[in-house]
């Protein structure tokens, strides 16, 4: 196993499972026998998924499981009542706030049957199989673009798209930063306090040492709502999805991307909910911390953990929608100049290799840097079908590290923007009255970028009022 999978396995706290948790929703009912067709045909050929993990004191690796049982990690269920969207969040809350079983290769297929006159899959996977950004590849891997599978249905690469960044580069550095990142964890995360850090870090390069120096050093996120001490139990809540046309129409209203307008937009869903929760947000910025893809996306497929991550500001104490797009559109610009994602990657390769008291004192240390895990992936804009039926809509939530408990999620698919939640009970008992307001944040922009309407004030009671203003050319 690699080092920075071992890594990612060896993160699994009580309060944090490792899991990345996806669901999966049908507009026909599927068969428990065809899914497993399928996962035997295709999930299967990727031979890892038959390995277990075994974590040992001089290091973990993958053993093939020889008591394999396809009935155990392929599951059918049904929901109580009539199995409504929320019934089928609670039963998603419940899989993702219970650890897989480590006897067993980590993942498991859930199908649930007659909801919403279809079927829904809850998938569950480790961390430590793969990131993201691959195991969302692996699920497409199992879609095809017609009906009735045919040579040349299933899904082609073409809509995988690079983040604007130059992997290439960033890869080339990855074993400069994996060498210094091993120097910090050697002396213990509690260099970072030590002045002869800054000495020690000036003789590896100018570039290395300040990203490093940078990472290190960043304030703890301040208090709020949003943070504190983890329970056990997550919650997780889905919204109704956004137009992809609409939400690039605003970034082109506001020259920027399509994930600073998404993610803008669940900055200010945020400062609604804490708002109306009494938290005071006037001037506070959160971070979150953003995983970015350091590996060509048509490689993504051979599983492992290959990103690192990035602090992104979330505006939540900004009052106007757009200048919330403006500062979140300004961070990610810094973002795409610097090399923090390779130091990060750096240091995870490092401490996959450390003894777990560092691990400790490292993943505590960087989770206070930030309130929230926040990621987007761009999906396929065309229909999918898997085992003859139309998928819907998808979701999927990566796990929180260390003392983080909020996780913002955002997949676009077939036209749709669909933006998913997930939460430590104890943070956020009521993920709903949060996802509800992403449409809402977002209509705000939409009305002020196509009417050039920038002036927005905040009334007494909390609600984001439109005040005529200039145009904008």
């Amino acid at each position: 196993m690699s080092r920075v999978d071992t890594a990612w396995l060896r993160m699994e706290r009580p309060t944090n499972p490792m899991m990345i948790t996806g669901v999966l929703m049908f507009a026909e009912p599927m068969s428990v026998e065809a899914l497993k067709r399928v996962v035997k045909q295709r999930f299967l050929a990727y031979t890892r998924f038959r390995q277990k993990a075994v974590d040992t004191a001089a290091g973990a690796y993958w053993q093939t499981d020889d008591d394999f049982d396809i009935d155990w990690h392929v599951q059918h269920t049904a929901l109580p009542g009539r199995g409504g969207k929320r019934a089928l969040e609670r039963f998603v809350s419940q899989l993702a706030s219970s650890p897989l079983d480590g006897s067993r290769p980590l993942w498991q297929f859930h199908l649930v049957e007659r909801y919403n006159g279809g079927s829904a899959l809850v998938a569950r996977i480790h961390h430590s199989y793969a990131d993201g950004i691959a195991l969302v590849q692996v699920l497409l891997s199992l879609t095809d673009t017609t009906a009735q599978p045919a040579k040349g249905s299933d899904l082609a690469q073409a809509w995988l798209k690079q983040d604007g960044v130059d992997v290439a580069r960033r890869v080339g550095a990855v074993d400069r930063y994996m060498k210094l990142g091993s120097k910090v964890v050697e002396k213990g995360m509690e260099m970072y306090r030590d002045p002869t850090l800054a000495a020690m870090l000036a003789k590896e390069g100018g570039e290395i040492a300040r990203e490093l120096l940078h990472a290190l050093s960043l304030s703890d996120d301040p208090p709020s709502l949003l943070r504190g001490k983890l329970g056990v139990s997550k919650r997780v809540a889905w919204a109704e999805p956004l137009d992809l046309e609409e939400v690039k129409a605003v970034g082109r209203a506001c020259d920027c991307t399509v994930n600073d307008v998404l993610m803008a937009t669940a900055a200010g869903a945020l400062r609604s909910y804490m708002i109306e929760r009494g938290d005071q947000v006037d001037g506070l910025t959160l971070r979150a911390t953003v995983p970015v893809n350091l590996r060509p996306l048509e490689h993504a497929r051979k599983l492992g953990n290959h990103f690192g991550l990035v602090f992104l500001d979330l505006p939540v104490g900004e009052d106007n929608p757009i200048r919330r797009v403006e500062r979140v559109a300004e961070c990610m610009n810094n973002l795409k100049n610097s090399r923090q994602a390779i130091v990060a990657f750096g240091l995870l390769a490092a401490l996959g290799m450390a003894p777990s008291q560092v691990q400790g004192l490292a993943l505590e240390l960087f989770s206070r840097k930030a309130t929230a895990v926040a990621t987007n992936v761009p999906g396929p804009q065309q229909p999918l079908y898997l085992a003859g039926c139309r998928l819907d809509g998808m979701m999927f939530w990566v796990p929180q590290t260390g003392s983080i408990g909020v996780g913002i999620s955002i997949l676009s698919y077939n036209g749709k923007v669909h933006f998913g939640l997930i939460a430590d009970g104890k943070l956020i008992p009521d993920p709903d009255a949060v996802i509800q307001r992403f449409g809402s944040e977002f209509d705000k922009l939409l009305y002020l970028a196509l009417m050039g309407n920038w002036d927005v004030t905040l009334d007494a009671a909390g609600a984001d009022a439109l005040m005529p203003g200039p145009a904008v050319a």
